[in-house]
């Protein structure tokens, strides 16, 4: 989903201190609230956090750590949810407590970003604060894990995959805007500088850049420069550029942003095919990518693009962004696979370009106590319990009702819609008193929210059982933190 533009709030609001007693019938204080708050956040900050920087996992004694795969000590990691994520939520806890204490947690993690940045502007998928041992990181360990295909080599430069450029790029442009403390400004115009040059002119992203061209994918040759809707590339830029706009007042921004939302309508595939694929060559044909991702049409893929132009519509008011959508939902229509309730599916990942036959995803295995996955294929044949991933159930009919509803909006109403979404984006969650209660109880002594954890078997994710554990979560972290916050929120309503 897109991340909505917000206007920073400057002001420290003033609390009633007594408001939260007063409604809990558990007695808690807002007092309680800020000192557990501070207790975990100062715990993560001081005990967890590397320079300022986060991993995804970690074990309860912090012996371990891992990232999307096992992470070295002196590894961070940028890809959400970690470093920006935590970036974040310091900023919003800032501003809901006035604790200028989350301010400078925020710096630090704003300094652990700015340190490993990429020469070009963007960011890799983590940072390492000891950059000999990342060959070696890649050999051992990144290249091992079997379907992690954009591990398997080091490519020296950045990648917009999975938020990895665009998270960091939104937090710095956040702290900026709440500070205006000139050592964030390079990075930060360095970072959106990156954006703007690495767009093609078609409005697209490659998934990295500076363009590399270095390792072939078996018969095909390297994907990371095709424009790339996979794992939200081109939205995530898209809805970056615009809030730097909001926030910075430069046109080129919202330029670019409209630029990529073009992109959508360019690449979509003729009728009666008329989805999208995931990645396209610079002809604008849809291209091969990893090994198990074909040069096909993709099921899911137009499910977030009729998703993403219906956004835009409401962004821009303009109908072009509309047109796409009715011939993507009549191909989906056509493209089901299975009507049976007891599936989990309805609609393959592919569809072969031309014949439009469902293309499934299998693998073969290396046979021992430790199965080790050896490569992937496509064919025609379904095989459940050998098909990578999972195959999407869409439900044809609500996407049908919600284009006929925007489609009868008139243009005051497209406006208000815009504005009502982006405040739903700003509501704040409900949690009562005794959510509040069991948050601050499983804290253990150290501040650390230990969860249960499964970390997938990276050799062979489909035969080998996950390791599971109790640990410490960011993600767990940044959620109960949102939590905690929300509760102060509640009372200054």
């Amino acid at each position: 989903m897109p991340t909505w533009p917000l206007k920073l709030v400057l002001l420290v609001t003033v609390f009633s201190v007594g408001a939260l007693a007063q409604s809990n019938p558990q007695g808690i204080t807002r007092k309680e609230i800020l000192a557990a708050s501070r207790k975990a956040t100062d715990f993560m900050m001081n005990s967890v956090a590397n320079r300022g920087g986060f991993l995804w996992h970690y074990s309860a004694d912090l012996s371990e750590q891992w990232g999307e795969v096992p992470a070295r000590k002196s590894q961070i990691w940028v890809q959400p949810p970690s470093t920006p994520t935590v970036g974040e939520m310091l900023l919003e806890a800032h501003r809901v407590t006035g604790d200028l204490q989350y301010l400078k947690y925020a710096e630090q993690v704003a300094a652990a970003l700015i340190w490993g940045q990429h020469p070009s502007g963007g960011w890799h998928y983590f940072i390492d604060f000891d950059p000999s041992g990342i060959r070696k990181f890649y050999e051992e360990v990144a290249s091992q894990c079997r379907g992690w295909e954009e591990f398997y080599h080091y490519y020296g430069n950045a990648t917009f995959d999975d938020d990895t450029t665009a998270a960091p790029t939104r937090f710095l442009l956040r702290i900026y805007a709440k500070t205006l403390d000139p050592k964030y400004r390079g990075p930060l115009f360095q970072a959106l500088d990156f954006v703007l040059q690495s767009q093609y002119a078609n409005g697209g992203w490659p998934q990295r850049y500076p363009l590399r061209y270095d390792f072939p994918n078996e018969e095909h040759p390297d994907y990371t420069a095709l424009p790339t809707f996979n794992d939200d590339v081109i939205p995530n830029n898209i809805f970056l550029l615009l809030e730097a706009f909001e926030k910075l007042g430069n046109e080129e921004y919202k330029k670019a942003a409209y630029r990529g939302m073009d992109f959508y309508i360019l690449s979509q595939i003729p009728s009666p095919q008329a989805g999208w694929a995931q990645q396209y060559d610079l002809n604008m044909k849809p291209a091969s990518a990893r090994s198990y991702e074909p040069a096909a049409l993709c099921s899911s893929q137009t499910v977030e693009n009729i998703r993403e132009l219906q956004t835009f519509y409401l962004i821009t008011g303009d109908r072009r962004y509309l047109r796409p959508i009715p011939g993507a939902i009549e191909w989906l229509e056509k493209s089901v696979v299975t009507t049976d309730p007891a599936n989990r599916f309805t609609h393959a990942i592919y569809y072969e370009l031309g014949s439009n036959k469902p293309l499934y995803i299998h693998h073969s295995h290396q046979e021992g106590n430790a199965k080790k996955i050896l490569r992937f294929w496509l064919d025609y044949q379904q095989i459940v319990d050998s098909t990578y991933g999972r195959l999407p159930r869409i439900d044809i009919l609500a996407m049908r009702r919600e284009f006929d509803r925007l489609s009868a909006l008139s243009a005051d109403e497209v406006t208000i819609r815009y504005h009502n979404d982006k405040e739903s984006k700003r509501s704040v969650a409900k949690i009562d008193a005794e959510q509040v209660n069991k948050l601050i109880a499983a804290m253990d002594p150290r501040g650390a929210w230990l969860t249960d954890i499964e970390f997938i078997d990276t050799s062979d994710y489909v035969h080998n059982p996950p390791r599971k554990f109790r640990g410490i979560d960011t993600r767990t972290f940044v959620s109960n933190m949102d939590k905690l916050m929300n509760s102060l929120k509640q009372t200054e309503k």
